[in-house]
């Protein structure tokens, strides 16, 4: 018998559904979760700790992070855990440059100057119906996914670095481009997903299985 996948959530910041949020995860077969919130959850990234979880998954809003934290945590991507990166968790961590390499990409809080450039605030609105198109239902993440529509929150002027691999997309004129990517980040797989703020986007089925696929993606397992 196959032994479960167990998986680290992360949450604290930023308020959501906590029923259907659980619920979602629930219902993943093959798999068990525990939560760790701020801001003692990042203490979960010693080597120590990180022996009771497969994959870390990421739904917080965080900023501080010890110098000491931020080296645990990339020693273990290093080593190969892989990392699950949530909607409002792309604004996680803004003065962390490494973090942005990790992540591939960032929702930015406020503008930013970078080489000689300004990057502006990203942009946020609720109640939106997203048009979903994806890009390689060949791929792990989104095996057996065909574009669809999504009732959720839409992100603007994000950023995703160039050496992302799309998963998904969307031509809404609010949102950036790509709402899905890959990436590796050290020994690990990297999936962010821009989608997921309530209950409309955890009990849609598309949404469902995109995240438990990543999840199984960046575990590598089928």
């Amino acid at each position: 018998m196959e032994a479960l996948l167990t998986l680290l959530i992360v949450t604290g910041g930023h308020d959501f559904e906590r029923e259907p949020f659980a619920a979602m995860f629930d219902s993943f077969d093959g798999m068990t979760w525990r939560e760790a919130q701020h801001p003692s959850a990042n203490d979960s990234y010693t080597p120590d700790a990180a022996e009771g979880y497969d994959v870390l998954v990421l739904y917080d809003l965080n900023q501080e992070i010890t110098p000491e934290q931020q080296a645990a945590l990339l020693a273990l991507l290093q080593r190969g855990k892989g990392l699950v990166v949530l909607h409002h968790a792309l604004a996680d961590y803004q003065a962390w440059e490494e973090w942005r390499q990790v992540v591939c990409g960032r929702f930015y809080l406020s503008p930013v100057e970078r080489e000689g450039r300004t990057i502006a605030a990203s942009t946020w609105r609720h109640d939106v119906e997203i048009p979903v198109r994806v890009v390689d239902p060949k791929h792990p993440v989104t095996h057996g996914l065909a574009d669809f529509t999504i009732h959720d929150e839409v992100y603007g002027g994000y950023e995703v670095l160039p050496r992302a691999y799309p998963l998904l997309t969307t031509d809404h004129p609010e949102s950036s481009p790509t709402l899905a990517w890959a990436s590796v980040w050290g020994g690990s797989r990297v999936v962010s997903i821009q989608l997921g703020h309530d209950h409309f986007a955890y009990d849609d089925p598309n949404y469902r299985r995109l995240v438990s696929q990543a999840i199984r993606w960046v575990a590598e397992k089928p």
